[in-house]
């Protein structure tokens, strides 16, 4: 199969899909590697390097245009989507319960789009998304530190306080792989941390690993009002599944909130669950509402691409190596590859994402035609 690997060209973006030791590992299973001209920048990685491992260097039309597997992080955007025809496969995170626009142009497409963040294991995980939920969730402590700083439009409140001065009070909501990890760094630089989750399972797995360093609460809508009204940093960290982030965080919440605190939303790639939420960019990364303020990056593990590409590309590429080697028909065998499929010759096989866009699913097994 000939594989594309483009260029990752959402704003502040410097990822690339698979990493020179995962193209070494495709070119040696006799598959072609097509990468576009400059694809590695963002990692220090000239096209040399890609060549070395077995790789062709092609333009930009040529990756879109030729390749049967197209390999990328972000979800495409509008031109590259233009670019996307029948008979190509699409493997990507796309988030799309949010984007009514890019699903109505990868159903128009008729490609097949297989999302990163709906691809599920047999221990009832999300094997691709987890590895950039690690990097967002430590991440999101570092720019919640940052932000409260004076400079940043902050209160001025070091996160992990000195000898007399108490430490600032983190509230993460959400227990799951982001907030696991954000807990992890918010402990470590000393704040007062506190986890809410509707699973007691989740609660109780944290108090296993952090003991009494990290206080876990049941999130009901009167906890999350106390814990919000009460915090220096919040961050939500919720997921449900290939659907739109719930709001958990309403816009009188953060009007009451204390000014000059911050709020950082790493569920606004599924459309944020603060009601005040909307995208940044890491070059504009934050924006004040009711003087509180908002760190809402779409795709804040950018900010680290050589560790992220690494993480990412060691997660996909047994995947990519399935579809590369049986093509669609590895979806057919494999029902946790199947279910990343959310688009597919003009149907939504992602149940999530055809409810919150309120358009007809179709059976993933239906559409392909199994």
């Amino acid at each position: 199969m000939l594989i594309g690997l483009p260029c990752e060209t959402k704003a502040g973006e410097q990822r690339v899909g698979l990493t020179p030791h995962a193209v070494r590992e495709l070119v040696l299973h006799e598959h072609d590697v097509v990468v576009e001209t400059g694809a590695g920048a963002g990692i220090r990685v000239p096209d040399a390097t890609f060549e070395a491992a077995g790789a062709r260097i092609g333009s930009c039309d040529e990756v879109w245009e030729k390749s049967e597997l197209i390999v990328k992080v972000k979800e495409p955007q509008s031109s590259e989507r233009k670019m996307l025809s029948g008979g190509q496969i699409l493997f990507a995170y796309l988030h799309l319960a949010p984007d009514p626009d890019q699903t109505a142009d990868l159903v128009e497409s008729g490609a097949a789009c297989v999302a990163y963040e709906t691809v599920t294991d047999s221990r009832g995980g999300l094997p691709l998304l987890a590895p950039m939920s690690r990097v967002a969730g430590r991440l999101a402590v570092q720019a919640g530190a940052w932000a409260l700083e004076t400079a940043h439009g902050g209160i001025g409140l070091l996160i992990g306080g000195v000898p007399g001065v108490p430490p600032a009070r983190v509230v993460i909501i959400g227990g799951g792989v982001v907030g696991e990890n954000a807990a992890e760094i918010a402990i470590g630089m000393g704040a007062d941390v506190r986890v809410l989750d509707i699973d007691p399972g989740a609660l109780d797995h944290l108090e296993q690993r952090f003991g009494a360093s990290v206080v876990t609460v049941t999130s009901t809508r009167a906890s999350v009002e106390a814990e919000v009204l009460g915090a220096d940093l919040v961050i939500g960290a919720v997921l449900v599944t290939g659907a739109r982030a719930p709001k958990l965080v309403n816009a009188e919440m953060i009007s009451q909130m204390r000014p000059g605190s911050v709020v950082v939303d790493v569920a606004i790639d599924q459309g944020g669950c603060f009601e005040t939420s909307k995208p940044t960019t890491h070059a504009e990364p934050t924006f004040v509402v009711d003087d509180v303020v908002h760190y809402c990056v779409a795709n804040m593990p950018g900010a680290v691409p050589l560790t992220s590409t690494r993480a990412l590309s060691d997660a996909t590429l047994p995947r990519v190596l399935a579809i590369a080697e049986n093509g669609l028909d590895a979806l057919r065998t494999d029902p946790h590859l199947r279910a990343g499929l959310n688009v597919y010759k003009g149907h939504v096989t992602e149940p999530h994402v055809a409810a919150a866009l309120d358009i007809p699913y179709t059976d993933p097994l239906t559409a392909l035609g199994f």
